[in-house]
């Protein structure tokens, strides 16, 4: 489903010249299903060969046929698997230009009563350690072909409260802050970092919260819309952007506006 087939705004078309990845190569961790799997397909549409990671054997291998690549089963909480990760993709294609870093989870528990280690421990490990060890990773195969692009999932839970979800909210603004901090440190090796922040999008993470979502007529983003805006990101030029994708609104990066640093008054 298109973006315009979905009734979402459509993002500017930008990447509409055939196959403006052709010859690039791509990882997409979390690539099984929802957000990845969408993001797996439009990446090889524009021409780019993809090695598609997930814990989801099945799910993975039936992507890696669909866009003619390759599946690795890849836990992004372990650092050696996120280096083992991108030795395949070097082996199988030759180098990495492009690294999704997408796969993430729920975190189902709080801080209070119902704090569960266990729980806190795998989302951390998967929203965060899976950003930062994909990143450290992924970055000697970029650098080995002069820069390329890597794209962190965040959401709109790592620009405002989550009053509901603390936790998911903390791993999220993580991410958004790695990515604004990356973005300017690594533009000088001609490696972009940027993130994507939807909102409630398709993907198996909201599965708990649809009913939810049904009765306050809160509409879901299709998962293609994310992909859109993924591949303009990667297509590109901009670094340490925070893109926000929210239903009927064309997605952008994130103004961080009147933000106080050092030297800087507040309100300038």
């Amino acid at each position: 489903m298109s973006a315009a087939e979905s009734g979402a705004a459509a993002p500017r078309g930008e990447h509409t010249d055939g196959a403006p990845l052709r010859g690039k190569v791509a990882i997409v961790t979390g690539g099984a299903s929802g957000l990845g799997r969408a993001s797996a397909l439009a990446l090889a549409n524009a021409g780019a060969r993809v090695v598609v990671a997930d814990l989801d054997a099945r799910g993975g291998r039936e992507v890696a046929d669909l866009v003619g690549g390759h599946f690795r089963a890849c836990d992004v909480s372990d650092l050696d698997a996120n280096r083992a990760l991108v030795d395949f993709a070097q082996e199988q294609f030759g180098g990495v230009d492009i690294a999704l870093l997408n796969a993430g989870v729920a975190t189902g528990c709080g801080v209070g009563e119902d704090f569960d280690l266990a729980r806190y421990r795998r989302a951390m490990g998967a929203n965060l350690d899976g950003v930062v060890f994909g990143t450290h990773a992924v970055l000697p195969a970029l650098r080995a072909r002069g820069g390329g692009s890597i794209v962190a999932t965040a959401s709109l839970a790592g620009l405002a409260a989550v009053p509901l979800d603390p936790l998911y909210g903390a791993n999220k603004h993580a991410v958004v802050g790695l990515t604004r901090s990356l973005g300017p440190a690594l533009a000088q090796e001609n490696v972009r970092f940027n993130a994507v922040c939807p909102g409630f999008a398709e993907s198996r993470i909201i599965d708990p919260l649809r009913e939810m979502l049904s009765a306050q007529q809160l509409p879901v983003i299709p998962a293609e819309v994310v992909a859109d805006t993924v591949l303009r990101i990667v297509t590109g030029d901009g670094t340490g952007e925070c893109w926000f994708i929210q239903p009927g609104r064309e997605p952008e990066p994130f103004r961080f506006r009147s933000v106080p640093g050092p030297g800087k008054p507040v309100g300038v």
